[in-house]
């Protein structure tokens, strides 16, 4: 998944989510192991805790949209946008011609 403005890089993310769910029986609380590991990378534990459960949901064991839905439907979206602009282009132009036709003098 492309990522925007983040400081850090996909191999990090990768990493500290490894680190994550290698370190479940060395923690109380999966959120423990999140805390720790989130001030060894220099992130917040939210940040950390949002890639986790994204992980999670990414390889079935959690339910949600996975990143590679999520791209669909922005994709979708995004093509949806652009159709209806085509759609609202055509229109006005169908509009113009078909005005034009009409003030046209007829031939008989």
């Amino acid at each position: 998944m492309v990522r925007k403005n983040s400081r850090f890089s996909e191999e990090v993310r990768e990493r500290a989510i490894r680190m994550v769910f290698a370190a479940k029986d060395e923690y109380d609380s999966q959120w423990a192991a999140i805390e720790s590991i989130a001030e060894k990378i220099g992130c917040t534990a939210e940040t950390l805790r949002r890639w986790v459960r994204q992980a999670e949901k990414d390889n079935g064991s959690r339910e949600g949209i996975t990143t590679g839905e999520k791209k669909r439907i922005e994709d979708f979206e995004r093509e949806v946008r652009e159709l209806k602009k085509a759609n609202e282009i055509l229109r006005l132009a169908a509009g113009y011609f078909a005005k034009t036709e009409l003030d046209r003098p007829h031939k008989k």
